[in-house]
């Protein structure tokens, strides 16, 4: 996985999981977690965090992923990865309107989080083929 990959990917996940922080309003765990961390001020900026920067952030990260899942073809950890961006873009458009997609919403970003951490503790190693060796 190439540095570049790894920093736009952790680019994605930091930044769907900070643009939730600042919005107590839907989330209110994580507006707590933000408020306690100084991100109170951003509450005036829930709009623009929840309608414009988290989808981006969560495209980010999934289009990352999605490229890391072509170059290693590993495919149980590429299906994780692009699990938490797809829960996100699912749970801020279509299903939004339930009750349990709050949860659905949380549990995606804790998959973001964990599978960056684990990207940075044990990176994939590199697809080789037959064709690379000759």
């Amino acid at each position: 996985m190439s540095m570049l990959q790894k920093i736009i990917e952790k680019i994605g996940s930091f930044g769907a999981i900070g643009s939730a922080m600042g919005c107590a309003a839907c989330f209110p765990a994580l507006g707590a977690l933000g408020a306690s961390a100084g991100l109170g001020f951003l509450s005036s900026f829930e709009g623009i965090f929840i309608n414009k920067l988290l989808p981006i952030f969560a495209i980010i990260a999934l289009v990352a992923n999605i490229w890391g899942w072509y170059q290693h073809r590993v495919h149980y950890r590429g299906l994780i990865s692009i699990l938490g961006p797809l829960a996100v873009l699912a749970t801020l458009y279509p299903l939004w309107k339930y009750g349990w997609s709050t949860y659905l919403f949380y549990a995606s970003l804790i998959l973001m989080f964990v599978m960056s951490i684990f990207d940075l503790v044990k990176p994939a190693k590199p697809h080789c083929s037959i064709t690379d060796l000759v």
